[in-house]
């Protein structure tokens, strides 16, 4: 089983086990703020099962964010995303609302972005909504950089890169 450690986090695959912890984070409307809406506990399952199949098939997806005593963080992690046409390799992520403003996202979406350099990807996305300034300023302390608005659905959005 795939797992990153960062000087005070621990990045590991999402499992069934960790629905009670992703239904209540996915479910918060302040985590959920810039999403249509916050999500049911059926929707953080599929969440779950939808990063299990990005495990399988390409060797990542979004991972279980923890500190060194094992206390739940939030998710982090390498998706694939269609960005205007192109297949790109976005770093998300989601802090528990109790726990941002700590770092945390920063230092997972480090590790995550020294992941994608070490499977040799070449450029990587943080695709955020226009009004989330708190994901921007982890999208330019990980060192990306505003590229282009984006469209997804008719709702717009920024999208942040970086050529690795």
């Amino acid at each position: 089983m795939f797992s990153l450690q960062t000087e005070r986090l621990h990045l590991r695959e999402m499992t069934d086990d960790d629905l009670d912890d992703m239904a209540g984070m996915l479910g918060d409307p302040v985590v959920m703020e810039y999403y249509p809406a916050p999500k049911t506990r059926m929707e953080a399952q599929l969440w779950i099962d939808w990063n299990k199949k990005n495990y399988a098939e390409h060797g990542f997806g979004l991972w279980i964010v923890e500190t060194s005593d094992g206390t739940f963080v939030g998710d982090c992690g390498l998706t694939w995303q269609d960005v205007e046409g192109r297949r790109e390799l976005e770093v998300g992520f989601h802090v528990r609302a109790d726990l941002q403003g700590r770092g945390y996202a920063s230092e997972a979406a480090v590790a995550c972005k020294d992941h994608a350099y070490g499977l040799g990807v070449s450029h990587l996305v943080a695709i955020i909504h226009p009004s989330n300034v708190a994901s921007q300023r982890v999208a330019e302390k990980i060192g990306l950089t505003f590229e282009l608005v984006a469209t997804d659905g008719g709702r717009e959005r920024h999208v942040y890169g970086a050529n690795l």
